[in-house]
């Protein structure tokens, strides 16, 4: 994995057993990696991070002066993100907005919204229709375009091209079109299109290009300007070779290249996991070392009831031992005896497994282990309460001259 800082890995050492399993997260870090992606991007494309992948106040804040807004996925999104970051725009996506979230929207004064479906823009037409609605609300019609078969083989997670709940079916796209201009309180400001997630610079320069294609077909067929297109985001990140970072040179440069000759538009990414995921750790002790059928296991304090991430992907979390040489108890030491070990949590499940196979020879009771790329979609999509074990403390290293005073309220802002 990528070597942790040194206060990272100085503070998972540091930590008592009473603290652990414990998030840190580098701030520094992240506010330097933010900045080198925004860097890379041409002025015409905005960068919205997508908060779902973690709505932790403190990387947000850190996150605001590098980006240009950003996208929330629901009601409780859209108050906790103007919370955090009092001021900032916001895009309100995803499919099955209530009413009454919509009616919030409104009131906040969003961005932009994604409309998902003719139902939806229906609902919009009715709730912007009449006196004191103010100015029109910009509209962005998400597609279910089609997808290359072979980027959709080779992505992470393909959300487009296929029988899908998310956004308009394409047969429907001008009918779409009709209901937004026809209605006072909304303005078709272009398209959002979000299909696949984990690809490399060239598949998701390709998709954008497919996109911005379609969308200006679309906008010339009803003789409409085309304004701005929202190619979603999708970058990859490799938990398998988690030294790899995804090309944002050459992706900014495709972006530039594809705007040259289109100079009244705009365009917009929504980076989540490609953002955040490198600043957070998930630091842990080993808690036993027993043998079975011939293979070592390791169980350490929490697991993925916390970090849910390599469960759901199906993939071995990305980690790094740190040896403690310190033993209390008055019995032997339980330590692997093969070079490679399985680190599972504390649950009742064989399902709670954080890695497989890790080289970790000699691996002892009493150890602890830094498992990386945890800044995203990992505490705030877990089953936090399964077995009600104690929930992690959180800690946030840099930026304001180091270390939180002590753990933060578990889960704070998710």
């Amino acid at each position: 994995m990528t070597a942790p800082t040194a206060a990272v890995r100085d503070l998972a050492l540091a930590l008592p057993s009473r603290d652990l399993p414990a998030y840190l997260y580098d701030l520094d870090a992240l506010g330097a990696h933010a900045a080198r992606v925004r860097a890379a991007l041409p002025e015409r494309v905005e960068l919205y991070y997508a908060a779902k992948a973690n709505p932790e106040p403190r990387l947000l804040a850190t996150l605001s002066p590098h980006c240009d807004g950003f996208e929330v996925a629901s009601g409780g999104e859209l108050a906790h993100v103007a919370a955090a970051v009092p001021g900032r725009p916001r895009a309100f996506g995803g499919p099955g907005k209530t009413p009454d979230e919509i009616r919030s929207a409104l009131r906040a004064g969003i961005h932009r919204i994604h409309a998902e479906s003719l139902h939806e823009l229906r609902v919009l037409a009715r709730l912007t229709d009449g006196p004191g609605t103010g100015r029109p609300l910009g509209v962005l019609l998400r597609f279910n375009l089609p997808l290359d078969p072979e980027t959709a083989r080779g992505s992470a997670l393909a959300m487009g091209g296929t029988p899908s709940p998310f956004g308009i079916d394409p047969a429907d796209a001008d009918e779409a079109v009709r209901l937004v201009t026809g209605a006072p309180g909304l303005a078709l400001r272009g398209v959002h299109a979000h299909l696949a997630s984990g690809l490399d610079a060239p598949a998701l320069l390709s998709v954008a290009r497919s996109v911005v294609g379609w969308a200006e077909e679309l906008t010339v067929r009803h003789r409409l300007p085309l304004h701005e297109v929202n190619i979603g985001g999708g970058m990859g990140v490799d938990y398998g070779r988690p030294g790899d970072r995804f090309d944002w040179t050459a992706y900014g440069h495709g972006l530039a290249a594809l705007l040259a000759s289109r100079p009244g538009l705009r365009l917009r990414v929504e980076p989540g996991r490609a953002l955040t995921a490198y600043c957070g750790w998930y630091a842990t002790e080993v808690l036993d070392v027993k043998r079975s059928r011939d293979e070592d296991f390791a169980v350490v304090r929490g697991g993925t009831h916390h970090l849910r991430t390599p469960a759901t992907k199906g993939h071995d979390q990305p980690c790094a031992v740190l040896p403690v040489g310190t033993w209390t108890e008055p019995w032997p030491r339980p330590a692997a005896r093969s070079g490679r070990v399985t680190l599972t949590g504390q649950l009742c499940t064989p399902k709670d497994v954080l890695a497989r196979g890790v080289p970790a020879p000699g691996l002892r009771a009493g150890d602890r282990v830094l498992f990386g790329l945890a800044g995203a979609y990992a505490w705030n999509i877990s089953h936090h309460d399964f077995l009600m074990h104690p929930r992690p403390g959180f800690h946030f290293l840099g930026t304001d001259g180091g270390p939180a005073p002590g753990p933060t309220v578990p889960g704070a802002g998710t």
